[in-house]
């Protein structure tokens, strides 16, 4: 107990401050000695109170050692997260910001940093882990945001610095009004992001929408990526293709029309995306179900989920600028991770991949569902692991031959 207070009582020495206009309520509570301490944050300084004296915008609580282990630098919250010793309830980009307020013992920086980067005309909502020397970017999909990417994260920062970052439209990226949200646009916000950051190449993963547009990126600028994990790509159908004109009459700004959304309804959806949804925490659940209501509730994310939805759709298969035919051009090393048991993007769409890339690596998971890096992290990280190794060995050995040559 008496560590614990220490720990919260050099939390206002510890603070570096935050952006203007900042100002917001945290509660972190210590189940094993049943205590709750509130800290009050704005733009220059925090306090900690307890007991808490206001409602909290976000809650937070793990036990007192795994507390001290954060403070420390010994852990990180996501690690936490992960071993299921942290959880967290209310706005979760809050939760994430909270440990990257404060400097760690001997004035080392917080290992968790959540951020914006002003990338173009956009700003793009970036957790960053890691220091390595080469960046992993990981891209979420349709209705999801970088929460779906926890697990992914903390498998992979101990190599690399890792971005999970929120597309535009989503999460707490910007919204805007008229943008297109189609593949195109989102594949040159992630080069605009990269070029933010001075990454000049990045290791790409992308779930469902999110493969899309790793891929778009790949095939436009392929120079500008080291490898590709596509998990279950939201990649154009081929067929059941019979509602594209009246899809192209229906307009996603209807969507700014307020209307309701029955939890039950998200909930239902999220647990569908599945083949065994008990092997999830529930805990994880209502974090992604709690957040994409949370966001539904803005006109601008409507407005972009139903324009990004519909462009899924629309994406042309076939022609000079179809998906398909241009699938052949893609350069970069590519992994392809598909669930047998996906009632969205059927795992057969491999065979039409063989087609294109016959050198890329396909593997089908036969009980996993939409979100391979959820339902089976462990061999979903070790495959991811393996590509990127793979790559780097791959790109250091050419640039040895190009010196040799030079």
């Amino acid at each position: 107990m008496r560590r614990a207070e220490e720990a919260f009582t050099s939390l206002p020495d510890r603070y570096q401050g935050a952006d203007e206009g900042f100002d917001f309520t945290f509660q972190i509570r210590l189940g094993d000695v049943g205590r709750t301490w509130e800290v009050q944050a704005d733009s220059d300084h925090c306090r900690v109170l307890s007991p808490p004296s206001r409602e909290p915008d976000v809650v937070i609580g793990t036990d007192s050692g795994t507390w001290l282990k954060l403070r420390e630098g010994k852990l990180s919250g996501l690690d936490a997260f992960s071993q299921r010793r942290l959880w967290a309830r209310g706005n979760i980009d809050l939760a994430l910001c909270f440990e990257g307020l404060f400097e760690l013992p001997g004035g080392r920086a917080p290992l968790v940093r959540l951020h914006h980067v002003e990338a173009a005309e956009q700003r793009i909502s970036t957790l960053t882990v890691g220091s390595g020397d080469e960046h992993a970017i990981l891209i979420h999909g349709l209705g999801s945001n970088k929460t779906s990417f926890f697990e992914t994260v903390s498998a992979l920062s101990s190599d690399y610095t890792v971005h999970a970052i929120d597309l535009p439209g989503f999460g707490s990226s910007s919204k805007p009004a008229r943008a297109p949200y189609d593949a195109g646009w989102f594949a040159g916000n992630v080069l605009s992001f990269m070029d933010a950051l001075g990454i000049d190449c990045a290791h790409l993963v992308g779930n469902s929408m999110g493969g899309r547009v790793a891929l778009e990126a790949g095939i436009e600028a392929p120079e500008r990526v080291r490898s590709l994990a596509l998990l279950a790509p939201a990649v154009a159908f081929r067929r059941k293709r019979g509602m594209v004109p009246l899809v192209k009459l229906l307009r996603p700004e209807l969507a700014a029309i307020p209307h309701p959304l029955r939890q039950a309804l998200v909930r239902d959806h999220f647990w569908s995306l599945f083949a065994n949804p008990e092997r999830l925490d529930p805990e994880v659940a209502d974090i992604a179900c709690d957040e994409f209501i949370r966001s539904y509730r803005s006109r601008s994310a409507r407005v972009a989920f139903f324009a990004a939805a519909r462009n899924i759709y629309l994406d042309a298969p076939f022609g000079d600028s179809g998906f398909w035919t241009r699938l052949g051009k893609l350069a970069p090393p590519a992994l392809f991770v598909w669930g047998e048991q996906d009632s969205l993007v059927p795992a057969k769409f491999s065979r039409h991949v063989a087609e294109a890339l016959p050198d890329a690596r396909q593997v089908t998971f036969e009980d996993c569902g939409h979100v391979p890096q959820v339902e089976l992290p462990e061999q979903t990280n070790r495959l991811l692991r393996e590509l990127m190794a793979d790559a780097s060995r791959e790109e250091h050995g050419r640039l040895r031959r190009m010196a040799r040559i030079a």
